[in-house]
Parts: structure tokens; C-alpha cells; sequence
């Protein structure tokens, strides 16, 4: 009888180890896992990628503080800033997305210029506080225009299918007009939800490594994770906008520019340290992008598909 009990035992402690294996490879979108990854081969499957001007509209759905929305429109602004903001820059790291441009046609590879379009702000919930991936899309709906992005973000306090549990956020397209079909991102504010899965290397993790949380550069965790998430998202719609693009993986869970870099920010990173950053002397906030009015930004690795390593800022 003790022998079968010891056997149920170490039956129940593998099951509960195979439970928080596989609940860290669903949290592991780009924080905790280790960078071995950068070895895989990225491949291009001969899709279209976004090219030409486009504007990035921006669909704030809840309660955003007026310096909140700031945080991320300058950000967007930051990525194509013709002036010469302070090195390391956000529009440097933007710039190193021509490369799959180049390596996609490099006989004549198009271009990329992005811009700050038009907000729409949904303060009141018009759809309540628990919305559906199909919901997203009617919000991105109403920002579409040609040549655009829609980016919906969505407040603390409202709840996503899959929020915290297998995203941080996503992106997609969608025919919801008789236009060709339409780019979206979804990015949800994780502060009071889930920030050790979302907001990370700015909050304290729940699973793996444990260090002390980085002081966030815009003083707010919440804004300054969805700006990481933002960042990487955008690589991804635009080297991948319809699932044909750039991706190492299999199609349905594929691997992105920055989501193949997970928890990579500075050079050294490994899981638990987010590698080395810069810090500003005032402030203690760890950043590795300048951008415009002064701001500070934590932006995540680009897998350079031209070295098949990871490319880091700081």
C-alpha cells in the first residue's frame, strides 16, 4: 500500500510540473524565455509586407488620463522623427525593420514611413468592460482608413478574451469593409490585472527568475509595458501582416520579429535580467530609446534576420 502511494505521489508532483511548464510557455511571450531562440532560422513566406506611408490611428477604449494617451502618441511620433533626438533613438530601432524589406526584394525593396494619425477616444465602455477579439476588431473598424493601422488599447479596467492568460496583446487583419483588408493591433493596459505577465522587466515576474522590478521611464507601469508590447506588435504587422510574412515557426502561434527575442532588451540579457540598459541619473528609470520631448522608452529586441541573432538597442 505504500508503494502505490508513493507512485500516486510522484504521479500527482509530474503532473503538477508538466501544469507550470506548460503555464510558463503560454506567459513566455517575450519576457522569461530564454534567448536560445535566436538560433532558429526566420523564414519569409513570400507574403506582402505593409509598405508606403501609413498612419498608426489610435483607439483609446476606457479610462486614459490625458498624459497617458501622450505617452504612447509620442512614441508613434518617436519612430519616424526626422529631427535628431539623442542616441540610442526609437527611430533607430524602427529603422533596423528595413532589413527584411531588403532581404524580401533585394533587387528593389519598398519602403516604410510611419506617422501619428487620427485618435478616437471610447471614455464611456460603449461596449462594456468584457469584450471579445470580434469586438476589437468593430473598434479597429473605426479607425480604418487607406494606408493605415488601427491600434486599439484598452484601460486596466476592461477585460479581454485572452488577456493575461495566453496575450499581451495582438495583431490581425480583418475584412470588415469592402477595402482590401485591414491591419490591426490590440494592446491592453496589464497595471492592475496582470503586470508581472504584460509590464515585466517594470514589475516584479510571477514565474521564473526573480529580481527586483526597473523603475519605469515614463512613471507609469502600466503605459510604459504597453509600450513594449506596441513596439513589438508593430514589427510583427508589418513584416507579417497577414500571416505570410516573416516568421520562424508554425502559423497559427508564429514567432515575430520581436516576439522571437523574448525578455531581450540590452545586451547580456538573460531570463529574470532584462541585459544592459541605460538609466537616467534623476529618475533611476532604466531605457534604451530617446524619443521626442524628451521622452524615454523601453523597446524590445529585433531578430535581424540577416545575422539570425537578436538586435538590441542598449
Amino acid at each position: 500500500m505504500m508503494a502505490a502511494l508513493c507512485i500516486t505521489v510522484v504521479k500527482l508532483l509530474l503532473l503538477l510540473l508538466l501544469s507550470l511548464v506548460t503555464i510558463n510557455s503560454a506567459f513566455a511571450a517575450r519576457q522569461l524565455t530564454d534567448s536560445t531562440q535566436q538560433t532558429l532560422r526566420f523564414q519569409y513566406h513570400h507574403g506582402p509586407l505593409l509598405s508606403g506611408k501609413l498612419s498608426i490611428n489610435l483607439i483609446w477604449y476606457g479610462n486614459f488620463k490625458s498624459t497617458q494617451r501622450a505617452i504612447v502618441s509620442d512614441f508613434i511620433t518617436s519612430l519616424s522623427s526626422p529631427k535628431s533626438e539623442s542616441q540610442p533613438s526609437a527611430a533607430t530601432w524602427w529603422a533596423s525593420v528595413s532589413k527584411y524589406y531588403l532581404l524580401a526584394n533585394p533587387k528593389k525593396p519598398s519602403f516604410l514611413s510611419l506617422s501619428l494619425g487620427k485618435q478616437i477616444l471610447h471614455p464611456n465602455y460603449s461596449l462594456g468592460k468584457t469584450l471579445t477579439t470580434k469586438q476589437i476588431e468593430a473598434l479597429a473598424a473605426s479607425g480604418e482608413d487607406v494606408n493605415s493601422i488601427s491600434v486599439v488599447l484598452t484601460a486596466a479596467d476592461v477585460a479581454v478574451d485572452g488577456f493575461c492568460m495566453s496575450r499581451c496583446g495582438s495583431h490581425g487583419s480583418s475584412h470588415v469593409s469592402k477595402n482590401a483588408p485591414a491591419t490591426y493591433i490590440w494592446v491592453g493596459n496589464s497595471e492592475t490585472q496582470c503586470p508581472g505577465q504584460c509590464a515585466w522587466p517594470f514589475h516584479q515576474p510571477i514565474y521564473g527568475p526573480q529580481s527586483p522590478p526597473l523603475v519605469a521611464p515614463n512613471n507609469d507601469v502600466g503605459m510604459d509595458g504597453m509600450i513594449i508590447n506596441l513596439a513589438g506588435l508593430l514589427a510583427g504587422t508589418v513584416t507579417n501582416p497577414f500571416g505570410n510574412g516573416y516568421f520562424q515557426g508554425p502559423k497559427e502561434a508564429p514567432l515575430e520579429a520581436a516576439s522571437a527575442c523574448p525578455g531581450v532588451y540590452g545586451r547580456g540579457a538573460y531570463p529574470g535580467y532584462a541585459g544592459e540598459l541605460l538609466v537616467d541619473p534623476t529618475s533611476g528609470a532604466s531605457y534604451n530609446a530617446n524619443g521626442v520631448n524628451g521622452r524615454k522608452y523601453l523597446v524590445p529586441a529585433l531578430y535581424d534576420p540577416s545575422t539570425s541573432t537578436c538586435s538590441t538597442l542598449a
